[in-house]
């Protein structure tokens, strides 16, 4: 189903282009069949992460974006369920912003999406679970669950506006960019966002919650 779905994805964004006189080897910067297969796979791993980093941060950087963002922050305990809450409307901005990669790295199939994508599934069930792990040096390139408990923390350091630890898979992005935050293990912190008292409950609501902000 991941297959179909990427392929109707890259159709989809195909015909747009079409409209506008365009193709996508009007954006491909290289193709990765010029590349061994391991390096290929790697690069656009590393492209798509970074991509999602800053979609990640986007969905925090503006209104709109975290009115939805807000659901999945809205856990009060980390577990393996908490990756699987979040607005129907996060995977949207996700795939729209993933396709750039798609664009400008042509070779590759949906077998390789496939790849990359349950990798990240499993890092990112990991970061969620309550487990403190770190992963040792091995922080400084994984996301791990004692890192990215502090992006779920309700009370936010003085230096820091809309969040820290965007990082899915990678947190290179993080240590490279100065958004990493990880004072000690946080396991006893209070997750959540300010005024999540108010927030809804129900599933209905929580789904509705954005389109009744102005």
């Amino acid at each position: 189903m991941l297959i179909a779905l990427s392929n109707s994805a890259a159709e989809f964004f195909n015909d747009i282009l079409g409209v506008l006189g365009l193709s996508i080897s009007n954006f491909q910067l290289f193709d990765v069949d010029n590349l061994p297969k391991w390096l290929g796979l790697f690069i656009f791993f590393l492209v798509s992460d970074f991509v999602q980093w800053n979609t990640h941060r986007l969905l925090h950087r503006f209104p709109i974006l975290w009115n939805f963002h807000k659901v999945h922050h809205s856990v009060k305990e980390m577990g393996f369920a908490a990756h699987l809450r979040y607005h129907w409307m996060e995977p949207i901005v996700y795939k729209s912003l993933l396709y750039i990669p798609i664009a400008i790295i042509g070779g590759f199939d949906a077998q390789d999406v496939a790849i990359v994508y349950f990798f990240a599934i499993v890092i990112g069930h990991l970061n969620h679970a309550n487990l403190g792990w770190d992963y040792g040096k091995l922080k400084y390139i994984f996301n791990n669950p004692k890192m990215h408990i502090w992006h779920h923390a309700k009370e936010l350091p003085r230096h820091v506006r809309f969040g820290v630890n965007y990082g899915l898979t990678l947190s290179i992005w993080d240590y490279i960019f100065k958004t990493n935050y990880v004072p000690h293990s946080g396991r006893d912190i209070e997750l959540g966002f300010e005024g999540d008292e108010q927030f809804p409950k129900d599933f209905i609501s929580q789904e509705l919650y954005p389109l009744n902000k102005k």
